[in-house]
């Protein structure tokens, strides 16, 4: 039975390039190519595809929020993000989405065929700078509590770094949506930045 592959990709030129090499494969089936996430939120459940090709650059909702949704609504999906981006926070935020694999875009076609065949099979394909940054994270000292904090304002930043939402991190909590909203500000001010980027960043690079 054929692998069928759906992709999630803004970039018409190289989805394009990617759509083409799936259909020389006599062991793939490309089932959809949609160039936002809200698209693919809406259509991709029905096209059943084994394999996601997502970016993480989508116009609207980013790639990381797209694979969230749709694990959700397909769990024995297996999503592999393909991208240009390698920072840490990215990389982890994907993953605790659901994403199985990531690669580079710059991968070749064969880097490309030989992870949707290792996702399929139970691996986690990444391109090795990727790897070698998932492994030196998990080779840094734990962290600890970031000064200033609560233990409360600590555990909703954890979540933050982890990619959850608001509302994702409320229901965990048992608090309301207006309760996260006052932590994250209070964690902002504390840590004197505007994003969460900026503070999942900030936190890290204490490790």
């Amino acid at each position: 039975m054929n692998t069928r592959i759906a992709i999630i990709e803004d970039d018409e030129g190289f989805s394009a390039l990617v759509a083409g090499w799936i259909r020389e494969e006599p062991t793939l089936e490309l089932v959809g190519i949609h160039g936002s996430a809200e698209d693919a939120v809406r259509l991709v459940p029905g096209q059943r595809p084994d394999v996601v090709l997502v970016d993480i650059n989508l116009p609207g909702i980013d790639g990381i929020a797209c694979v969230r949704r749709l694990k959700l609504a397909m769990p024995a999906a297996q999503f592999l993000m393909v991208t240009v981006y390698q920072d840490t926070t990215r990389i982890f935020d994907a993953l605790a989405a659901g994403a199985c694999g990531y690669l580079l875009k710059r991968s070749s076609r064969r880097q490309l065929l030989a992870a949707i065949a290792e996702i399929q099979s139970g691996g986690s394909p990444m391109s090795s700078q990727i790897a070698r940054k998932v492994v030196q994270s998990f080779q840094a000292p734990a962290p600890t509590e970031t000064e200033g904090l609560s233990p409360r304002e600590n555990e909703v930043l954890g979540m933050l770094a982890q990619g959850f939402l608001y509302k994702e991190i409320a229901d965990q909590m048992g608090s309301s949506i207006y309760t996260i909203n006052a932590h994250v500000r209070r964690i902002y001010e504390k840590l004197h930045v505007r994003s969460r980027s900026q503070a999942v960043a900030k936190i890290r690079s204490k490790q």
